[in-house]
């Protein structure tokens, strides 16, 4: 496991397997945060767990805390590839096909050479899911699970390359990896820099696959079930969700979440990859109950309120290469904007928008303390306002639309 360096102490990134935390882990994260670190945790858009300012003194006792609480690879050096994204709904058996992904890439010391960012999807269909954060390899379910439609270097809203039987979705993932590594130069870190130079077809050269597949959608899905109380697909329960403000939970907030997962739920939580959590398995009595807890915590339940579409990076308090403290300022701008719209907005602290791998209808890009550059779609449509300015712009386009 990695602890890296930033502005506020060290940063420790604990990779969750489809997002999924025990109540007993959890318990574990809040006890690490409090002992070793700030005290504060973030919930990431790869649907993981960061742990804030970790002393220099205390990084082997935060990894035997993580290790302890079963938070860690299976074998040394297979951390950092452990990036299997999931829909939070997932059922058992799409979650299973993951664990045999995720076992192969740690049990094979050579895809340990892959990049910390390569990163796959595997898809089963469900109406949440996040479909628009680009990955290296993508994954889809077709004729009833049967077969997974496949493409790189994209989303799965793009055509797909082919199909394979799923009794080969393990296997074909570890070659495609293989087959990577082999032709990648060493600037190549992801699979769009590889293909850029050879091409797709050369990269297929050598796999069997089903080409009948390039009529195939994926059908489109619902970000806003990730809040608020739900049916669960696969049981005869119901799950509650919420949103963390700006993405960070404190250690006593992870804590009573961890309580209400034991005595509401089935003993865990979901993290998704729109830093937000689910709590799975309850019973349809308690749903709103639970519902309402979530909410005295200060956590958002519904897609109109304000912190449940804001987005920001850790700012200049976490970050040297943030020109803004974002997290202030995005709090500002969320008691500014008003409760009926449902629009995301995202305060990144420089031009590598880090806190959103999906698109965002406004970026507003800082330039300096409390100033920013107001983007909309990627295009810049105004220069240095002021958090109270970017809040007026945005109820005026509001109301033009």
């Amino acid at each position: 496991m990695r602890i890296v360096p930033a502005r506020d102490g060290g940063l420790a990134r604990l990779r969750l397997a489809g997002g999924v935390l025990s109540a007993h882990a959890a318990r574990a994260v809040a006890r690490a945060a409090r002992a070793c670190g700030s005290g504060v945790i973030e919930v990431t858009n790869r649907a993981n767990l960061q742990l804030r300012g970790i002393r220099d003194d205390a990084h082997a006792t935060l990894i035997g805390m993580a290790l302890d609480a079963g938070l860690g690879p299976s074998t040394a050096g297979g951390d950092d590839i452990r990036n299997v994204m999931l829909s939070p709904l997932a059922s058992d058996d799409t979650r299973a096909l993951a664990a045999q992904i995720i076992d192969a890439m740690q049990g094979d010391c050579a895809l340990h050479a892959l990049s910390p960012k390569f990163a796959l999807q595997l898809d089963a269909g469900e109406r949440l899911a996040m479909l628009d954060h680009p990955h290296d390899l993508w994954l889809s379910s077709i004729d009833g699970g049967a077969r997974f439609a496949f493409g790189f270097a994209g989303t799965m809203q793009q055509r797909p390359l082919g199909a394979i039987h799923r009794s080969d979705t393990a296997t074909f993932a570890a070659n495609v990896m293989r087959r990577f590594l082999a032709l990648a130069t060493s600037e190549e870190h992801r699979m769009r820099d590889l293909l850029a130079r050879i091409g797709t077809a050369r990269f297929l050269a050598e796999f069997d696959f089903d080409a009948d597949v390039q009529t195939w959608r994926r059908e489109p899905a619902d970000a806003s079930l990730r809040l608020g109380a739900h049916e669960g697909p696969y049981r005869a329960t119901w799950y509650a969700g919420a949103q963390t403000p700006l993405g960070r939970l404190d250690a006593n907030t992870l804590d009573t979440l961890a309580d209400i997962a034991d005595t509401h739920a089935e003993g865990r939580l979901t993290m998704t990859p729109w830093q937000s959590v689910l709590i799975p398995g309850i019973a349809a009595h308690d749903a709103h109950d639970v519902l309402q807890r979530l909410h005295a915590l200060g956590l958002a339940t519904d897609a109109r309120e304000p912190l449940a579409r804001v987005i920001a990076c850790a700012g200049s308090q976490g970050c040297a290469k943030s020109h803004a403290d974002t997290k202030a300022d995005a709090h500002r701008l969320a008691a500014l904007l008003p409760s009926h719209d449902e629009g995301q907005v995202h305060l990144s602290g420089c031009e590598r928008s880090c806190a959103a791998a999906h698109p965002v209808p406004v970026t507003l890009y800082a330039v300096a303390p409390g100033r920013y550059d107001f983007h909309r779609d990627a295009h810049a449509v105004a220069r240095n306002l002021t958090i109270e300015e970017a809040a007026e712009r945005l109820a005026r386009s509001h109301a033009d639309a």
